[in-house]
C-alpha cells in the first residue's frame, strides 16, 4: 500500500477541514517529505484524486487573496473515515519493508483504542515472523551470507532488519501497556498538526497561490 492516502486522510481528519497547503505544511512538520512520497504534487493529486472517490469533501472558500483561484478545503467523508482506518490497520500489521507505511502507521496509532492498537501490533510481530521463516527456508543466518556469495548479503540485510523490526515492536507494545500516550477514548489527544498560521520550521517552500486564503 501507499503512504500518501494515510497520510493525506489522516491530516485533514485531524483538522476536521484543511485546505492542500495545510496537509503539506503537516506532513513536512512530521518529515513525512523525508521518509515517504509525500511531495507536494502527491499531496495535492491525492487530495483531488480522494475527492473524486468519495473519500474526501471538497469545498470552495473565497477567492485566493494572492490572486490565484478559489482556495479549496477538504473534509473526510464517512467512506473517507472507513478508508482511512482500513489504512491505518493495515499498515500497523503488515510486514512492509518501507519504512513509510508503518511510519504513517504509528503517525496517528493514537487514533484505535489502546487494546485494538496492541492487538495490531502483536498480529505484525507474527507477520514478521511468518515472513522470516519464508527467507530462512533458503538462508541460514547463522551460517552467515557466505554460502551463496555476495548475494547472501541481501538475505542477510532482510533477516536483520525483520529481528530489528520485530524487536522494535515489542518494545512500543510494553510502552503503550504501561501506559503510554493517550489513546482513542482515553482523553485529549496529543495535537500534531500546526494551527492555521503557525509557522512550520521544516517547512520545504512557498504553497500555491489557490491554498491561500
Amino acid at each position: 500500500m501507499s503512504a500518501i492516502r494515510l497520510l493525506v486522510l489522516g491530516a485533514v481528519r485531524q483538522h476536521g477541514r484543511a485546505h492542500g497547503y495545510q496537509v503539506r505544511n503537516d506532513l513536512e512538520y512530521w518529515g513525512a517529505h523525508e521518509w515517504s512520497n509525500a511531495k507536494p504534487g502527491s499531496i495535492y493529486h491525492a487530495l483531488k484524486q480522494m475527492a473524486k472517490q468519495g473519500l474526501l469533501l471538497a469545498h470552495e472558500t473565497a477567492p485566493s487573496t494572492a490572486g490565484g483561484p478559489p482556495r479549496t478545503e477538504y473534509e473526510v467523508t464517512e467512506r473517507g473515515t472507513e478508508e482511512f482506518f482500513a489504512l491505518l490497520r493495515s499498515a500497523l500489521t503488515s510486514y512492509d519493508p518501507g519504512v513509510d507505511v508503518l511510519s504513517a502507521g504509528i503517525g496517528f496509532i493514537v487514533e484505535l483504542e489502546r487494546q485494538e492498537a496492541v492487538a495490531l501490533l502483536r498480529r505484525r510481530i507474527t507477520a514478521i515472523e511468518g515472513w522470516r521463516a519464508s527467507v530462512t527456508e533458503h538462508y541460514t543466518p547463522s551460517e552467515g551470507p557466505e554460502p551463496l556469495g555476495h548475494i547472501g548479503e541481501i538475505m542477510n540485510l532482510w533477516v536483520h532488519s525483520a529481528d530489528a523490526g520485530a524487536a522494535w515492536t515489542r518494545g512500543l507494545i510494553a510502552r503503550v501497556e504501561a501506559g503510554a500516550y493517550t489513546f482513542a477514548g482515553e482523553g485529549e489527544p496529543f495535537v500534531g498538526v500546526l494551527a492555521e498560521g503557525q509557522e512550520n520550521p521544516y517547512a520545504t517552500g512557498t504553497p500555491d497561490p489557490g491554498d491561500l486564503g
